[in-house]
């Protein structure tokens, strides 16, 4: 008889279920990996609700995977049976313009572990062994799952420049922006400040480290942010992406500066002040996912403790609650919620 494992599918928010599937085998080239945690993104916050423009219901979740290789295919020679890995989950080609100059991340056939293929969030999987990245001996599976959501704000940040010296604004403070936060003033920006509509987001950003943080919806926000920056500022990051937040990034910046649009944008039109764009000449940039040079950075500095996990993990469920785990996830007082596989 095959054997089944058990594997989460998401049809929609009240549709997160367990379905029992064949154990899969590790082809030529990949790696068999026994999830240990999963990490709940945004993304997967949006797919659930049918609102994310690229991941269609229903789909198999778990692009935040961290694991453990039970076996390997022939022709794997980097990563061994035993080894404990993260999953950097972009499925590239590596045959278009764009992977051919590095920037896999936006290969013109780009799948995402996870998302448009099933993901991590069962209890066993295989991924090409050139998707995993092995983790140091002392990094614990907790502090592992935050990888991935780094990850993000180091490509971000590649997009925006040397921040040295430099006046950020961060829109949003969930994973992502206070991810962006961290990294932000650990790259030396000068100051920092960072929006969101909840006070309990507002205190986790001051805490971990911005130099104010204030209402999104603040109608003095652009006036506020000045006195904290001493001017508009030089680089902002949209983690929020939607019509209001990219007229306050527009409104936020210098002259000459940079908006970074790190969110998922809703499918459709979002209106875009053209006219300022064009007279103050600003930079107006996508960021999506990260490059292996952004990971590795990520598992660096997770691993010398720049990033406090206790103000990012907020709450943990066992496999079997994948279902609660979800559900917790759309409370907007949680960071990071995580759901541990093995043993469940």
């Amino acid at each position: 008889m095959t054997r089944q494992i058990s594997r989460v599918v998401v049809a929609g928010l009240d549709d997160v279920t367990l379905e029992r599937v064949p154990a899969p085998v590790a082809g030529p080239g990949e790696v068999l990996v026994r999830s240990t945690v999963v990490g709940v993104c945004g993304s997967d916050m949006h797919a659930a609700l049918g609102k994310h423009p690229f991941i269609d219901l229903p789909y198999r979740p778990g692009h935040e995977v961290v694991g453990v290789v039970t076996a390997t295919g022939d022709g794997v020679a980097a990563v061994a049976v035993g080894d404990r890995i993260v999953v950097e989950p972009n499925l590239y080609c590596g045959e278009c313009a764009q992977c051919r100059a590095g920037r896999y991340n936006i290969c013109r056939k780009l799948e995402v572990f996870g998302c448009q293929t099933p993901g991590g969030l069962a209890e066993l999987f295989t991924i090409p062994a050139g998707r995993v990245h092995v983790l140091p001996d002392a990094m614990t599976d907790t502090q592992a799952a935050l990888i991935e959501p780094l990850a993000t704000p180091l490509g971000a940040l590649a997009k925006s420049g040397d921040l040295r010296g430099r006046t950020v604004a961060i829109l949003g403070a969930g994973p992502i922006g206070l991810l962006l936060l961290v990294a932000a003033k650990h790259r030396g920006a000068s100051k920092v400040v960072v929006t969101d509509l909840l006070e309990s987001k507002r205190a986790r950003a001051l805490r971990l480290g911005a130099d104010a943080a204030f209402p999104a919806d603040s109608a003095d926000l652009a006036e506020r942010s000045g006195e904290t920056l001493h001017g508009p500022a030089d680089v902002v990051f949209d983690c929020v992406s939607r019509g209001p937040s990219l007229a306050q990034a527009v409104d936020l910046v210098t002259k000459g500066g940079t908006v970074v649009v790190v969110g998922v944008g809703a499918a459709g039109t979002t209106p875009v002040r053209v006219d300022l764009i064009q007279d103050r000449e600003i930079r107006l940039v996508g960021s999506l996912m990260y490059v292996a040079d952004n990971f590795i950075e990520a598992i660096s500095l997770i691993g010398a403790g720049v990033v406090d996990i206790a103000e990012f993990v907020t709450a943990t469920f066992p496999l079997h609650d994948a279902d609660k785990a979800f559900a917790a996830s759309r409370d907007p007082e949680q960071v990071k919620v995580l759901i541990t596989v093995a043993g469940s």
